[in-house]
């Protein structure tokens, strides 16, 4: 008796941890060159988009068929909707491929997660949402630079007009640490922080699901609750589809906003 009631606790759903989220190497091992699942899902993900946006480019039509249309109204809703919406048309023009490239990529590398043989987001480690906001930062720093001088910039934004000076004292250094910090860190965290607890929800629900269907001692009372698990799991699983395009949306429209502002005021 006892021993059953054992396996019977011993039996509980097998929950996802932080370790999916440092998954051992598939290749090169031991090297600098290390390829773990993640990296995997990434370069999949690239060599997919890369060649789904160049066949569409090389048979492009004056008259679009359904899906140049599809890629076409991707395009013109980062066009009209983030970047000229912001910026206007003059100043985005020059903006307007890496704010793309930064939305697609992020969107695909979002929807990674809820792709069966994926099930992870390429930007579910901080190390990809980080690279994204460096390249952010190194444009807006390269505007402000060519706008406005590198003290020109750094004096408009640490020493604004109109402030009494004993006020600068504690409002140049935030301002600054934004610019370097604070920024890139929002982007990174926010992108990577959703990521993660959007495979976390998914996969515990799945995770429940499965053990009240297949793993549950009590078969009758197990299924009709595995498959409640398994409907707010497919609605969790939906939304994240939702929350991957919103990601890769706000981050298009703040790298735009921090490179417009560094132009300077009209």
């Amino acid at each position: 008796m006892s021993e059953a009631m054992g396996m019977l606790l011993a039996a509980e759903p097998d929950l996802p941890t932080i370790d999916d989220f440092l998954p051992r190497g598939i290749l090169f091992q031991g090297t600098p060159f290390e390829i773990n699942r993640i990296i995997l899902i990434r370069i999949v993900a690239t060599v997919l988009l890369l060649v789904v946006l160049g066949i569409t480019a090389k048979r492009a039509k004056l008259i679009p068929g359904r899906w140049q249309g599809v890629v076409e109204m991707g395009i013109d809703f980062v066009r009209d909707s983030v970047v000229y919406q912001i910026m206007g048309e003059v100043r985005g023009k020059r903006y307007l491929p890496m704010i793309s490239t930064l939305f697609f990529t992020i969107f695909v590398f979002n929807l990674c997660g809820i792709i069966p043989g994926m099930n992870m987001a390429a930007t579910a480690t901080v190390v990809m949402p980080l690279v994204f906001a460096v390249w952010v930062l190194i444009q807006y720093w390269i505007t402000a630079v060519r706008e406005k001088g590198l003290w020109g910039y750094i004096r408009d934004e640490c020493f604004p007009k109109g402030v009494p000076w004993p006020v600068y004292i504690l409002l140049a250094p935030i301002q600054l640490c934004e610019l370097v910090l604070i920024r890139p860190a929002s982007l990174t965290i926010r992108l990577f922080a959703n990521m993660v607890s959007g495979h976390l929800l998914v996969a515990t629900t799945l995770a429940f699901a499965q053990y009240w269907v297949i793993e549950s001692a009590n078969k009758l009372a197990g299924i009709p609750v595995g498959m409640l698990w398994f409907l707010f799991g497919l609605v969790l699983t939906l939304f994240e589809a939702f929350v991957a395009f919103l990601q890769a949306y706000v981050f298009a429209i703040l790298s735009t906003v921090y490179i417009s502002m560094s132009y300077p005021e009209d």
